[in-house]
């Protein structure tokens, strides 16, 4: 039952006199008043997301720049060691614009999950002192996640053309593969960011696991380099599965897709499968612990 919002008749002179306050009385729903709108948690969170975007640079000189700095400042690294010193470019066709595009999309999982962690705790006067949709703040998160990622994308591409690889109609994939991984992101950072509330631990393991899920994905190598007998059971692993079609469709047409290097029958879908199970069991979650998210704050 979505909430429903009344107002007391504004008061009279002898009211204000009297120090009399005007009251919003919020008539919560069912499930603790957080049935509201599709469209506006939305409006509320792309609010919330965009106010934060332009204070993350309130004051910077060089403003979005430093959106970019991360990921090509690491990138630089990589490349130079991964190329120079170790050689894998000999043996990986576009190699540089590979780990570019799986630097940058990790960075955005890890982005929206991470950041979400302790966004209910960031945003507690939110919280506890007005009626506010606890989803709308992981909402947030990855709208602020998305603006980040279409000005890194900008640059990216630039790097991409000028190593001489030129749009197809594979690259229409691209925007498929960012909603179903910012599908897994929210589904992580709403189950990481409820339990976070009660158990302060969630915060390490999450550092620990974003390490490991980053060597044990192909962003610095590709999945090809896994024995073949591990390549379906390493595929499973989302992020795996997604960059390894994305290397296909943008980067090397040559290079396995996902479908055959899983094989054409249903296990491909066990990626997908696994996406959408974690959104549904983190919107589960976060919805039972809605209701006493404030408290615990």
């Amino acid at each position: 039952m979505a909430s429903t919002l009344m107002q007391e008749p504004s008061p009279g002179p002898d009211a204000v006199a009297d120090g009399a306050e005007l009251v919003t009385i919020i008539e919560a729903g069912r499930r603790g008043g957080h049935d509201v709108g599709l469209r506006r948690s939305t409006t509320l969170a792309w609010t919330l997301a965009l106010t934060d975007w332009k204070l993350r640079f309130y004051g910077s000189a060089l403003g979005g720049v430093w959106t970019l700095a991360r990921p090509f400042a690491f990138f630089g690294v990589v490349y130079v060691v991964f190329t120079d010193i170790i050689g894998l470019d000999e043996n990986i066709k576009n190699y540089g614009v590979y780990i570019l595009f799986g630097m940058v999309l990790f960075q955005f999982f890890a982005e929206i999950a991470g950041n979400s962690v302790q966004s209910l705790v960031t945003r507690e006067n939110l919280l506890r002192k007005m009626y506010f949709p606890p989803l709308v703040i992981p909402m947030a998160v990855g709208i602020t996640a998305l603006l980040n990622l279409g000005m890194t994308l900008v640059a990216v591409f630039i790097f991409v053309l000028a190593n001489g690889i030129y749009p197809q109609w594979a690259w229409l994939e691209l925007p498929v593969i960012i909603l179903l991984l910012t599908v897994f992101a929210l589904g992580v950072g709403m189950l990481l960011s409820s339990l976070y509330v009660r158990y302060r631990d969630i915060q390490p393991i999450w550092e620990v696991t974003a390490q490991l899920l980053f060597y044990a994905s192909p962003v610095l190598y590709v999945a090809t380099f896994v024995p073949e007998s591990y390549q379906r059971i390493y595929l499973c692993n989302p992020l795996a599965a997604l960059l390894t079609q994305l290397r296909h469709a943008l980067v090397d047409p040559t290079a396995p897709s996902i479908t055959r290097a899983m094989g054409a029958d249903l296990r491909p879908l066990i990626p997908l499968a696994i996406i959408l199970g974690t959104f549904a069991l983190g919107y589960w979650v976060f919805r039972r612990e809605s209701p006493r998210i404030a408290e615990n704050l």
